[in-house]
């Protein structure tokens, strides 16, 4: 082989491990009478599910994601998995029988707690061995969806994992004596994750799932798997064309990515990138709540972030896009961040 067919063969083994990335989806309410910011009407949900049946998009199981992950591969691309938060019995009457018409497969993380309890607004027991009888992988969103990262008060570290882990193992005995099968998968209520926590899942054997947006591929974390929510202005049919195209950033390493801010209120992300496909003199980061600034380029491969303000307590992003040089779409990063209070103590929500 001389070094053109060489060099041929190594960017197409780029392209398919890096731009090739599957996209997932993630929605809580299904109706039009929840909040904005949490719902896309049934209307809405229709059209997006067949934009994605007419327009050569593959839906598939999100165990397939997680498994190509796993082994550094990428599924085809336009490969889409769908996914839903909590269990709102709004999605059993207006989401599945979509989906189900579709034969799209999807996975529904539910916390147990409301449906111990028979929160009117939540699906029961029966009505979830239905939907997982016809096509649903139900799995872990905590016992009773808590903040998962927040400590109690005088509890050390070594006892909150301890917790935390009593926690999910519950919640997921719980799916397996109802259902008959664990996943072993997490969706991180309201998206909170630090090292720590991941560090607990990846030796208790599961994956973790967040609600930063994202392509997913062989370089994402399988603690910190990216997912696109769609509610609110991010239900907008041309906005989630742009990101069911979009790819998996190459990133190889990060340096300050630890989510979970203490005394950082300015935090730097060092983001080392691999390939050359990537335009990265247009790379723009959006911070949440300070709008759009271009990255520092260290060297060819790395560049640094960081907010020009104080991030506020709660939940914030960078979000950065570049443009491929090799195709139409963007390759998508997100770093999530939560900021307590500068005494400590968390926002109610």
């Amino acid at each position: 082989m001389n070094r053109f067919a060489t060099l041929a063969a190594l960017l197409t083994l780029f392209w398919v491990k890096g731009a090739a990335a599957t996209v997932i989806l993630q929605y809580h309410h299904v109706s039009e009478d929840t909040p904005a910011s949490t719902s896309v009407t049934p209307a809405q949900f229709r059209e997006q599910m067949t934009y994605l049946a007419d327009n050569g998009f593959t839906v598939v199981p999100l165990q397939a994601v997680i498994d190509a992950m796993g082994k550094g591969e990428a599924l085809p691309p336009k490969s889409v998995a769908i996914t839903f938060d909590d269990g709102y019995q709004n999605v059993a009457d207006n989401a599945h029988p979509v989906l189900k018409a579709h034969g799209f497969p999807y996975t529904l993380f539910v916390a147990i707690e409301p449906i111990e309890r028979n929160y009117a607004r939540m699906m029961n027991w029966d009505t979830l061995r239905r939907l997982s009888a016809e096509g649903a992988v139900i799995a872990n969103h905590s016992w009773g969806h808590e903040h998962l990262i927040r400590r109690l008060e005088g509890e050390d570290e070594a006892r909150w994992l301890d917790r935390i882990q009593a926690n999910l193992e519950r919640t997921e005995a719980a799916i397996e004596k109802e259902l008959g099968y664990s996943v072993r998968q997490l969706a991180y209520p309201y998206g909170e994750f630090n090292d720590a926590l991941r560090a607990r899942l990846q030796r208790m054997g599961y994956v973790g799932i967040g609600q930063h947006s994202g392509a997913a591929g062989p370089y994402s974390s399988l603690t910190a798997i990216p997912r696109f929510p769609v509610a609110g202005p991010y239900a907008d049919m041309e906005a989630l064309k742009v990101k069911l195209h979009s790819l998996n950033m190459p990133v190889v390493a990060l340096e300050g990515e630890e989510s979970e801010l203490r005394n950082r209120p300015r935090p730097t992300l060092t983001v080392t990138l691999e390939g050359e496909d990537l335009r990265r003199k247009t790379m723009m980061c959006y911070i949440q709540g300070q709008g759009a600034k271009a990255p520092t380029w260290v060297d060819e491969h790395r560049f640094t972030i960081q907010a020009d303000l104080p991030l506020p307590a709660g939940r914030s992003r960078y979000n950065c896009t570049a443009p491929s040089r090799s195709s139409g779409g963007y390759y998508w990063f997100s770093q999530p961040w939560v900021q307590p209070r500068a005494d400590g103590s968390w926002p109610k929500e």
